[in-house]
């Protein structure tokens, strides 16, 4: 099976090295800069689970893309993703099946239009995971998992190939005849995680330990979960209930990738996490909801971002 994995940053290159690691045929799909970085040095990951130090890997630019593969791992951010569906067309086949990593949901209804719904697995990965100045792919603790499945939930032929070849490749593969579900759940604890400690400018441990910080998390944490109901797809108990203890632990340093982004001033997935939450609330939030207010907040941000830019250049 030939695998296209669209990027060689931390997400891409992380799950792209271990699939090469374990004998997979990978080829990167990048830009010069990043093409010719790893012409020089080769892939490396420095990780709790195993270092890995790789020979320079197959790459190819986007207007080089000639050719079906039979898988596309997209590990793209989501205000990349225009441009990522862009450079992918020539790569995707009439037997070619696209598995997105990305937050949310929204990017199926995008993949969809582009590309047609059979060609769109469901798909999330928990990893943290930076880029260094030299192109290493510095994985930040043991969490590296990819779920994917149908989105109907059937176990085809397609799925069985692809569980195949992700399966025992040194990363938590897992095949899902519930990935809708799956998604929604991430996303339900990223949006709780990213809104609240992108607001509050601060990890968990810090917010919990504010006078009224327990209490906003939980209201934000319930609104997400109420809009996740309303469109069909409700949390189980189990999973709030684990959402709930880690959103509110005392001490706990963890913070979103969001909150990062945001402080080093780079783009953050403001309107793909947030924004599309906040859609499909559709007016049914109380007066009182905390999540307009993060929402309004992270545009605030990205409008400072642009007006920054704009004076740069």
């Amino acid at each position: 099976m030939r695998i296209l994995v669209v990027g060689a940053g931390a997400t891409g290159g992380y799950f792209g090295a271990r699939l090469l690691q374990h004998g997979r045929d990978v080829t990167f799909l990048v830009r010069e800069r990043r093409a010719a970085q790893l012409a020089q040095h080769g892939l490396s990951i420095r990780s709790a689970t195993g270092d890995v130090d790789l020979p320079p890997p197959a790459t190819v630019l986007a207007s080089e893309l000639n050719a079906p593969y039979d898988l596309i791992i997209l590990s793209c951010k989501s205000y990349g993703l225009a441009q990522a569906m862009a450079d992918i067309a020539p790569a995707v086949g009439s037997q070619s099946v696209i598995l997105p990593l990305l937050n949310g949901m929204r990017q199926l209804d995008l993949l969809d239009q582009r590309f047609g719904a059979e060609h769109v697995l469901g798909g999330l990965c928990f990893i943290a995971a930076t880029l260094d100045g030299q192109g290493v792919v510095r994985h930040l603790n043991d969490s590296h998992g990819m779920t994917f499945g149908e989105r109907d939930g059937s176990l085809s032929a397609r799925m069985q190939q692809i569980s195949t070849i992700l399966v025992d490749a040194g990363f938590d593969a897992r095949p899902s005849q519930t990935i809708l579900q799956d998604m929604w759940d991430k996303w339900i604890f990223l949006a709780s995680l990213a809104g609240m400690t992108c607001l509050m400018r601060g990890s968990v441990g810090e917010i919990v330990a504010a006078p009224g910080g327990e209490a906003a998390v939980l209201a934000m944490l319930e609104e997400c979960c109420g809009i996740a109901e309303r469109s069909g797809h409700p949390p189980s108990e189990v999973t709030l209930q684990r959402a709930r203890r880690i959103l509110t632990e005392a001490g706990s340093s963890l913070t979103a990738s969001m909150l990062r982004d945001l402080q080093h001033g780079h783009p953050i997935e403001a309107d793909h996490v947030i924004g599309d939450m906040l859609q499909r609330a559709a007016g049914q939030l109380a007066a009182s909801a905390v999540l307009p207010l993060v929402y309004a907040h992270l545009k605030v941000y990205e409008g400072g971002l642009k007006d920054a830019r704009v004076l740069q250049a």
